[in-house]
């Protein structure tokens, strides 16, 4: 008989700053790199029948699941561990030779660090670092592995596949949706961004080159999510007013009657669209997400995100209220130009304002991007544990703004925005908003707000990942094994690899170019073929 492949696709936690893995009893959305690579995995490989597991770290109930990370003499197994991030990688490595401890042979590595930093020190040590989207490497990772042997690296001279074939996801059952907040499923209909901010790391990860799968193919995966149990999708094309397709799809939704409620990441300039917030509401669409950023206009022009306009803010919020759907802010404090008072500026501008959400990130230097090059050439960066490169601290030299200040400006931001006084007139607001959506979406204000304020008594930031924390193991429980496979305590800071030269292809009647009039996700990494 021929011997399975048990396919292990596993989504990494991270360490906390009292080295705990980072897990929760609700999560606030399953990973949608998860189920869109588990799409991409058939059913049979070469005559092996394929075993799928998914794992999302973050919310695992118990420790039960390291199991599958132990070899079986009953089948060939396969670990991949997907959408690594940076703040991830040392989790990431840590699995990985714990898999190798109990006799696993196949493992190999994906994501946003794996795709833009240089991992050439950890290479050639038994797992393979795949530093292209899963579109351009998982098929020849699956041969490889039942041919018996991985190579060291895949997709090394082609980190982006020119066309987006169809996928249709693999969605988390009703079981595993129960260990989210909501239940949410992401769903990548196009990814790239046309844009270049310098601290952003998507267009390192997916290009600037925006491309699409086929429509049907994004219908297919809805109605399959909604089959599953979902009750709520998160379309993580970074900006969806700029997807070719967008319109195309939102009519589809109209017109086939889904009734499935839908969140969208947009650029500023979708303020210039009414007609596409129209749209948007009438399909279905409960929460548009905006990277705001700054009010400042020469911070923007710094950060090459001149096309964001802080005089049209008012008017999103504006539309978003008009039809029907929630505005979420997202504002980055501590920006390299900023003082302590323009963040208060900021806050009490952005409170003028009134929309309906807000995120708050201190501004990182991301391993990959422009900003990260930058900052480290000028030894600004002074974090040299990369499980603390992210935005809820100070990890660089910041010209006015020592690291406890920007951690008290971002939680008196939570704070003030997040405040028992508003909470009643935003709470009317947001449900008369919501008054035809279904009880789980009407929840998503009050639910937001009572995890903030528990967040802002912990002093951890609201977007960590989940609520209510669970302590199952520490960092020093693997370190042993991290020096034992890997060599080191720590892995140094990382180079970033070079961007590769992108070309225009031809894609359904577009070129990418054409597109990029029009959107932008990732790939084994990030979120999508990664995250």
């Amino acid at each position: 008989m021929t011997t399975p492949l048990r396919v292990v696709l596993l989504k990494p936690s991270k360490y906390d700053d009292q080295g705990n893995v980072a897990r929760f009893r609700f999560g606030f959305m399953p990973n949608a790199t998860l189920s869109h690579i588990g799409g991409m995995t058939p059913n049979e490989v070469g005559g092996h029948p394929v075993e799928l597991h998914m794992i999302d770290e973050y919310v695992e109930p118990s420790l039960e699941y390291l199991n599958l990370l132990h070899s079986d003499p009953r089948c060939e197994t396969l670990v991949a561990f997907v959408g690594v991030m940076s703040s991830q990688y040392h989790r990431a490595l840590d699995l990985a030779a714990y898999a190798m401890k109990h006799g696993v042979r196949h493992i190999v590595l994906g994501g946003s660090h794996a795709m833009t930093c240089d991992t050439k020190e950890q290479q050639k040590r038994g797992v393979s670092f795949a530093l292209a989207e899963a579109e351009v490497v998982w098929e020849e990772i699956l041969r490889d592995t039942v041919s018996g042997q991985l190579s060291p690296v895949y997709g090394m001279d082609e980190r982006w596949a020119s066309e987006l074939p169809p996928v249709v996801i693999k969605p988390q059952d009703k079981a595993q949706l129960s260990r989210y907040a909501m239940g949410m499923q992401g769903i990548y209909p196009a990814r790239g961004c046309p844009y270049r901010c310098t601290f952003c790391s998507i267009i390192k990860i997916a290009g600037n080159k925006i491309r699409y799968q086929p429509l049907e193919a994004t219908l297919h995966s809805l109605r399959v999510a909604k089959s599953a149990g979902a009750g709520l999708i998160m379309f993580t094309s970074d900006n969806f007013n700029k997807y070719t397709l967008a319109e195309q799809l939102l009519e589809a939704l109209v017109e086939e009657q889904l009734k499935l409620p839908f969140l969208v990441q947009c650029d500023a300039m979708v303020a210039r669209d009414e007609r596409f917030v129209e749209m948007l509401g009438k399909a279905g669409c409960v929460q548009i997400f905006i990277g705001v950023e700054s009010f400042k206009r020469d911070t923007l022009k710094a950060a090459h995100k001149g096309h964001n306009d802080p005089n049209q803010y008012v008017e999103i919020v504006r539309l978003c209220d008009h039809y029907g759907i929630a505005s979420h802010f997202s504002n980055i404090i501590a920006f390299e130009q900023d003082e302590a008072q323009d963040v208060r500026n900021h806050l009490e501008k952005l409170l003028a304002i009134n929309p309906d959400f807000a995120s708050f990130y201190i501004m990182v230097p991301i391993p990959g991007t422009e900003q990260y090059d930058d900052f480290r050439k000028r030894n600004l960066i002074t974090e040299n544990n990369i499980d603390r490169i992210s935005s809820d601290s100070l990890t660089w030299q910041h010209p006015s703004i020592r690291k406890n200040e920007a951690h008290d400006l971002l939680f008196d931001c939570y704070r003030s925005f997040y405040s028992a006084k508003r909470l009643p007139r935003n709470l009317a607001r947001f449900l008369r908003k919501m008054k035809h959506q279904p009880m789980s979406v009407k929840h998503m204000y009050p639910a937001t707000w009572i995890s903030a304020r528990l967040s802002i008594a912990r002093r951890v930031h609201p977007m960590s990942g989940g609520i209510i924390a669970r302590r199952f193991d520490r960092s020093s429980d693997y370190a042993d094994l991290r020096r034992e496979y890997f060599g080191v305590d720590l892995v140094p800071l990382p180079t970033s690899l070079p961007t590769p030269d992108q070309q225009d292809f031809t894609m359904h009647g577009h070129t990418l170019s054409d597109a990029a009039t029009r959107h932008r996700p990732q790939a084994f990494v990030k979120n999508a073929a990664s995250s």
